[in-house]
């Protein structure tokens, strides 16, 4: 099956109930090794790997491409003849049906490996920082950090010198020192590999978190990734496996566990005063659409689309579901078990491809996977149920929904914020009321550097908080609000819900990366320093 995209093609192969796919980058832009490596991290795990000239072919001209794809495919079919049973057995290691549920295998811990819950290391009292990845949410990290004591910026890298550039001036426009420069392609490597640097702040797509944070750690770094933080199951025990042998920080950026709303309401499911949790919703709904058909300014090269193009299920599934985790005290207490995923259809971005570049276009033309709506339900081992939701392509409001359902009241962020409790819990709290609620149950963190995090920003202060937290937790020696478990636990819902979503929703167990240590934390906490 030959399937044309607006940036390039791949040659599907299917036997049985296992896909791969040899897949062709005819983008300029891009070299034809790191379609390679794309080809691996997308998961779709070739048969057989064929390189090709790098010259650029006119996707309009399909006479001619079909003439060139039906010879690849006829190579092609010939090398799966040999490596079709070796990928068949390797693939059934991977993911087996147990139970009535589909389970991927957990990897031994290596001897002398211990885990690495409620990890402290020793304290640094200036934090020497490297950011890697100066885009949208790399740029606005660097302005956040000059707001911050206790730490040096003393490296950027970007592929893009002037984003560097554009760095070193919000460095300079503070009063603080320039910074190294790194530019090239594999420069990551040379940043992680510093003498001189305590945290590496990873801002890149998706498809390099992994590497880079597992390099980092090898190097005796910690690290602090952007979401998700990992695309694959393999790729969850690799951080895992990393951290636990290194001993080293391994923190994902879910700024969303740092809004107000969100930290005020864990507070008060601390105290009780939804009762006992039962039940939790999260989401990501955000239309991205003019920002993934963005060929000039959007993401670059394009990366989220191209991800989206040939991934189903939610790709991004952390923004709704960190905070609900940590009301539910997740691998503190309590665990996820299994989970349940369906999509709907795609159509929205095929709508706004043609609105944009016109019906015969090739975004219009192209197969996107990823489905407008994606819903996951899941159930933990205490019977509390989480419900999580991904749409990007739609035309609505944005919504996390956030909401917490326990056995004395209610609250939700979305689609406006309130609160009901008993003996009234038919309606939401008159405001008066709920702003002195807000107000009583307000997070100590908040109440101790909100008043800056707003005047700093990013996304309405949450980010600076949950900067300010990583900064005073490595300063002072202590276990991180988010630790590698978490970073696994939510980003494994990657390619578990499309795991799921592929086997017509058929259950998937959510692996342990605990490895059997879930109840030895008792509850959810911030470490708080003792007073000298």
């Amino acid at each position: 099956k030959i399937i044309f995209e607006n940036f390039g093609f791949y040659i599907k192969v299917e036997s049985g109930s296992d896909n791969g796919a040899a897949f062709f980058m005819l983008n300029k832009n891009l070299p034809l090794i790191y379609s390679y490596m794309s080809l691996q991290n997308f998961q779709y795990p070739p048969h057989l790997v064929i390189f090709v000239s790098s010259e650029i072919i006119n996707l309009n001209k399909m006479n001619k491409m079909m003439k060139f794809a039906r010879l690849f495919l006829l190579i092609l079919l010939t090398g799966c003849m040999i490596a079709l049973p070796d990928y068949t057995e390797a693939q059934s290691l991977k993911l087996k049906q147990k139970d009535g549920m589909l389970e991927f295998a957990t990897p031994k811990r290596e001897k002398g490996q211990t885990d690495v819950l409620q990890l402290r290391c020793d304290p640094i009292p200036v934090v020497r920082v490297a950011f890697i990845g100066l885009g949208m949410r790399g740029s606005m990290a660097v302005d956040r950090f000059t707001h911050l004591d206790g730490v040096e910026v003393v490296a950027l890298c970007d592929v893009r010198p002037e984003y560097v550039q554009q760095a070193q001036n919000r460095l300079k426009n503070a009063g603080l020192p320039a910074a190294q420069e790194f530019t090239g392609a594999e420069d990551w490597k040379k940043v992680c590999e510093l003498d001189n640097v305590d945290l590496i702040y990873n801002c890149t797509p998706w498809l390099l978190h992994t590497p880079i944070a597992v390099y980092a750690m090898e190097h005796g770094k910690h690290v602090a990734i952007e979401v998700p933080a990992a695309m694959s199951i393999e790729e969850c025990w690799q951080l895992v496996n990393t951290a636990e042998k290194t001993r080293r920080h391994c923190m994902m950026l879910e700024n969303c566990c740092y809004d107000f709303f969100e930290m005020a309401t864990l507070n008060m499911a601390q105290q009780g005063l939804f009762g006992e949790i039962m039940h939790v919703e999260g989401a990501y709904i955000h239309d991205l659409r003019s920002l993934n058909l963005d060929d000039k300014t959007g993401y670059y090269d394009m990366w989220r689309l191209k991800y989206n193009t040939i991934h189903t299920g939610n790709p991004y599934p952390t923004h709704g579901l960190g905070p609900v985790c940590q009301v539910l005290n997740i691998h503190r207490g309590d665990k996820m078990d299994y989970l349940v995923s369906v999509s709907s259809a795609q159509k929205g971005l095929s709508v706004a491809a043609a609105e944009k570049f016109g019906k015969d276009s090739e975004y219009t033309q192209t197969d996107y996977a990823l489905g407008d709506m994606n819903t996951t339900l899941i159930r933990t081992h205490k019977g509390k149920t989480i419900m999580i939701q991904h749409d990007v392509t739609s035309p609505r409001p944005y919504d996390r929904l956030h909401k917490i359902s326990g056995t004395k009241g209610f609250a939700q962020k979305y689609p406006t914020e309130g609160i009901a409790l008993e003996p009234n819990a038919h309606s939401f709290l008159p405001k008066e009321q709920m702003d002195s609620l807000m107000a009583r149950y307000e997070h100590p963190i908040a109440r101790e550097i909100g008043e800056k995090a707003r005047e700093v920003g990013g996304h309405g202060g949450m980010d600076f908080m949950m900067d300010y937290r990583l900064i005073y937790c490595l300063r002072n020696g202590l276990p991180l609000d988010q630790d590698v478990y978490d970073a696994a636990e939510w980003s494994s819902l990657v390619e578990l819900t499309e795991t799921s979503v592929k086997h017509n929703g058929m259950p998937v167990r959510i692996p342990d990366f605990t490895r059997g240590a879930w109840d030895r934390v008792n509850g959810f906490s911030h470490a708080v320093a003792q007073p000298k």
